[in-house]
């Protein structure tokens, strides 16, 4: 099955990609104060590092790692650090962050002498991504210093570049191959120089076949690298169907990558490690598509971190009509925003603004035993029994039945003819067990 670049279960929603694909990267600068919050990441949060009144400049650290399941945080334009106190962001908490006023100067600091890739050592690039403040671009958001250290490093056998974007809408890290290709392989070579044993894999969805030629192309002389071409379908892009698509490999939710010698970086991630290693450059920008019936002009931006979600909306020439719906990030693993004046942060993927809520339309009915959710399961679960114990909060049976193999990709909801919410109830309990664990 792994060998035929696809996994079980999966669907086929409207992609709506065509809203946006065709429009360039454009970079836009922010109007107003830029808001940094300190957890942007999986892990502690940084600690800021500047106080209120100080001057800072492009790339200077305002916050540092709050240990080493960290990353930290540098500021994106210069001006002022006008305060640091609670402000929310895209889930609605409110949570410590850095507010810098603009000076529009956009004064950047000197970032010194690189050394080229070839004489660097393994730590030295791991410590050069870690200083840089890279993490999980795809949406997770776990330091990318963290998996590029696994405990044993001369087991990884691939490296595995996601750019599949199965998620839909999205059209950022399809822009990206496609304009700057380059950058994305060279990201690759620089993750494949802390593991001289490891091959390369760029695997890619073949509705993008004009990236998988760009990509095979530039990567004709590069006997470590291959360009893998996977059937598209959702979630083909979540780690586990990624890694057994393009390997073969099998992992479940107690299971890391690197367990089955693999290592999986999105295509901003990529990036981002291509600029730490070879600019000294930390994470200071990333691509953000603005797109849905609802925006006039859906497009495709290279946005400073800590820029205001309304700004971008203006930037794509406003609603054409008001929205019943606004989505960080995909229809599929987003999460609607109940309001826009929140900050784009290191893994802000997207806003969907949608004229219609078909969700909340939907009155959920009893579940009529159809199947149809466990024939699209790609965790191999039963979505309908899960979302029962999840309903009974009844944990032991949840975790008996496999509940924590979940991958929250949104299938069963996706498909289910009663329009029962399966995903959201069994990812509140999926929480549960994990705060319970974490206790323990």
């Amino acid at each position: 099955m792994g060998a035929r670049g696809t996994f079980t279960g999966g669907i086929h929603p409207y992609d709506g990609k065509d809203l946006s694909k065709d429009k360039p990267i454009t970079a836009v600068l922010p109007e107003g104060d830029l808001v940094y919050p300190l957890s942007q990441h999986i892990g502690a949060p940084a600690k800021a590092v500047v106080s209120k009144g100080d001057h800072v400049m492009v790339g200077e650290m305002i916050a540092e790692a709050g240990g080493f399941v960290s990353a930290p945080i540098y500021a994106t334009v210069s001006g002022t650090v006008k305060a640091i106190e609670k402000r929310r962001i895209t889930v609605g908490d409110a949570i410590d962050a850095i507010i810098i006023e603009n000076d529009g100067k956009y004064e950047e600091v000197d970032y010194g002498p690189v050394t080229p890739l070839e004489e660097l050592t393994p730590q030295e690039i791991v410590a050069k991504v870690q200083k840089a403040g890279v993490v999980g671009m795809g949406g997770a958001g776990f330091p990318t210093h963290v998996k590029l250290s696994p405990k044993e490093p001369e087991k990884i056998d691939y490296i595995i570049g996601n750019c599949a974007e199965c998620e839909p809408y999205l059209t950022s890290d399809y822009r990206r191959m496609l304009e700057e290709p380059e950058k994305v392989i060279g990201g690759l070579k620089c993750v494949l120089a802390i593991f001289p044993q490891a091959k390369g894999i760029l695997a890619v969805e073949d509705n993008k076949k004009d990236c998988i030629k760009l990509l095979t192309r530039l990567t004709e002389n590069e006997p470590r690298i291959t360009v893998k071409s996977l059937k598209t379908k959702y979630p083909q892009g979540a780690e586990r169907q990624l890694i057994y698509a393009a390997t073969g490999r099998k992992i479940n939710s107690k299971m890391l990558p690197a367990d089955v010698g693999c290592i999986v970086d999105n295509v901003d991630t990529l990036v981002a490690i291509h600029a730490a290693v070879t600019e000294n450059k930390p994470l200071m920008e990333r691509i953000v598509t603005v797109t849905g019936d609802a925006i006039k002009d859906p497009r495709n931006f290279k946005v400073r971190i800590g820029t205001n979600y309304r700004e971008l909306v203006a930037h794509a020439g406003g609603f054409k009509t008001q929205p019943e719906k606004i989505v960080n990030g995909g229809p599929m693993m987003g999460f609607a925003l109940f309001d826009l004046d929140v900050p784009t942060t290191k893994t802000a993927s997207a806003l969907l603004c949608l004229t219609k809520d078909e969700v909340s339309m939907n009155e959920p009915g009893p579940c009529i035993n159809c199947g149809r959710c466990v024939e699209v399961c790609p965790g191999r679960v039963v979505p309908s029994k899960l979302a029962d114990f999840a309903e009974r909060g009844d944990k032991e049976t949840f975790q008996k039945y496999n509940g924590m193999e979940c991958c929250e990709c949104g299938c069963c909801s996706f498909v289910c003819p009663a329009k029962r919410q399966l995903t959201q109830q069994i990812k509140s309990m999926r929480k549960m067990v994990l705060a319970d664990r974490r206790k323990k």
